[in-house]
């Protein structure tokens, strides 16, 4: 049977195949073998043990399309980074570090706006703001289920990550997308509470056929960007338009003169707030390279 790996916890996958359900499986010993390793995400061949118990063994794991190692999860297509507008106040530096970190990663992103229902910030302006920064937006309320059809329906047929800090509404808005997650989950729990299996782990919801929602622990915080800092610049896409219009080649559009990307933002062109976000990262860029060499 071929299914997916929705949970792997304590040496136990949790492997959800269309119209079946949810079988816990242990991974043959051939894996170890081969130094290969199931992965949440990972669409893997089941050999079913016991269908009155759902438990099995995985037999294969099929070739994957993407692999991240920081979390450890397989065939993510996209991310849905969760912020919110107001209570938390959104922090726009933030959400740009988040999408730095999508682009290095190959995870073309959404941005969700929450709390569309006590929204305190410009919901214009913030378009304006992410008009060049290639992610779609939307503005959703997780409470009143406004704009969740929008949102839905960026998430078919794709596999995503949820991101975003603490206290923007994640779980909630998880619940309103699938609100059948709940007695999935409540199966795999019972089995969990069997073996006293109680480790944060990533997981998979099954949102329909062939569209799933990952919450993961590892995106929740962010450390410092995995790039050089002559590269950030094409972590921006706004920035491409004016590649290789500035006056010196391999221009970082910092202090350089002539600057064909400084001359955009004067021109609003690019936006300032996205510009200045650029400019910090790459001054930290800059103080992590100082401290390597001294």
């Amino acid at each position: 049977m071929r299914g997916r790996i929705i949970k792997g916890i304590a040496g136990f996958y949790y492997v959800y195949v269309e119209d079946r359900g949810v079988y816990e499986c242990k991974a043959k010993g051939i894996f170890r073998n081969r130094g290969l390793k199931p992965l949440v995400g990972d669409f893997v061949e089941i050999q079913a043990l016991d269908e009155e118990e759902r438990s099995g063994n995985i037999e294969e794991i099929l070739p994957r399309s993407s692999e991240l190692v920081r979390p450890a999860v397989a065939n993510l297509t996209q991310a849905l980074i969760v912020f919110a507008l107001s209570k938390p106040k959104p922090n726009l530096g933030l959400l740009d570090r988040f999408l730095v970190m999508m682009r290095q990663k190959g995870l073309p992103s959404i941005i969700c706006f929450n709390k569309l229902d006590e929204a305190e910030e410009d919901q214009e302006e913030l378009r304006r703001i992410y008009a060049g920064s290639g992610s779609a937006l939307v503005f959703v309320s997780a409470k009143t289920g406004a704009g969740s059809e929008e949102l839905k329906e960026m998430l078919l047929e794709q596999t995503t990550a949820l991101a975003g800090p603490s206290g923007v509404g994640k779980s909630t808005l998880t619940n309103l997308l699938i609100p059948e997650a709940e007695s999935e989950t409540g199966q795999i729990s019972e089995k969990l509470e069997r073996g006293k299996h109680t480790t944060r782990h990533s997981e998979l919801f099954r949102i329909q056929k062939d569209s799933y929602l990952f919450d993961t622990p590892g995106f929740s915080s962010l450390d410092l960007m995995e790039t050089k800092k002559e590269e950030l610049r094409y972590d921006f896409p706004e920035f491409a338009p004016y590649e290789n219009k500035c006056r010196f080649p391999g221009c970082v559009h910092a202090r350089e003169p002539d600057c064909a990307v400084k001359a955009a933002v004067e021109a609003g062109n690019i936006h300032r707030r996205r510009y200045d976000s650029y400019l910090d990262f790459y001054e930290e860029l800059c103080e992590r390279e100082k401290r390597r060499y001294h």
